[in-house]
This record gives C-alpha cells, structure tokens and sequence, in this order.
C-alpha cells in the first residue's frame, strides 16, 4: 500500500491527483474509470477540506492498494477531524428542480455511483472512507 499524507486544503489537491494518476497509470488504468477515479477523489477530498476540521486545519491521507489481480485499486481517505459518515446522509431527491433541494448530498451520490464500493468507518481517533474500482469488465 502506498501512502500521501497532505495539509487537509483545496490547494493540495491536484498534488494527490497527480500522484494517484501516476499509479493509475503504472496499472494501465482506462482512461475512463481514472476520470471517474479523479472525479470521486475530488469530491472526497474537497469535503475533508472544507468540512473535516474546519474553522482550523490538519492533515489527510490517501492510501492506494491495486488489487491483487492489477485491474483495480482500493482508495482510503483518512483524517483525523471531526467524526462524521458521510453515508449515513439521505441520497438527495435528484428529481426535485434545483431550488427546492436540500443543499448538499450530489457528492458522496456521484462517489457512489461511480465507484465500486463505498465503506465509512471511524477507526482509532480517525474517519477512515474507502473506495473500490475495479476495471477487469470494462
């Protein structure tokens, strides 16, 4: 497993993406499932950023295994702020017009639907949010 520990801001993002990239494309990653790869980080990670230690600051980690066969990987976000799963949220009514939404939610539904699978747990004093991508069928 492969790790990068960052400073939990907006700004550190296109350095983890960059980094993730590059393993995605060691394992020969479609081109496909890396944007949907990228999409989903962005998401996570913005969240950890605004939301996880907010109003001050602290670190995250993104840790990446490629699967045993080489046609996937498993991406864990850790950080050690406020306990929050953001799973145990209500999927927004994505059929309701813009402005009579609740604000929040398309996030984590875009992670979870372009993801694999998608587990929450808080685990020694952390939020630990781990997704799974598997391209052998794409």
């Amino acid at each position: 497993m492969k790790t990068m520990t960052v400073e939990a801001s907006v700004c550190s993002i296109p350095e983890v993406t960059e980094w993730v990239d590059a393993e995605l494309d060691k394992l020969l990653c479609p081109l496909r499932v890396r944007m949907q790869i990228d999409i989903a980080m962005d998401e996570i990670l913005s969240n950890i950023a605004y939301y996880a230690y907010a109003p001050g600051t602290g670190e995250m980690t993104v840790a990446l295994e490629a699967a045993a066969d080489g046609h996937g990987v498993s991406l864990e976000f850790t950080d050690r702020g406020r306990p929050y799963n953001p799973l145990e949220n209500a999927a927004p009514d994505i059929t309701l017009p813009a402005e009579e939404r609740n604000e929040g939610g398309l996030g984590i539904l875009l992670v979870r639907k372009t993801m694999d699978e998608v587990r929450y747990e808080y685990r020694n004093g952390m939020n630990v949010l781990t997704v799974l991508k598997n391209w052998a069928q794409v």
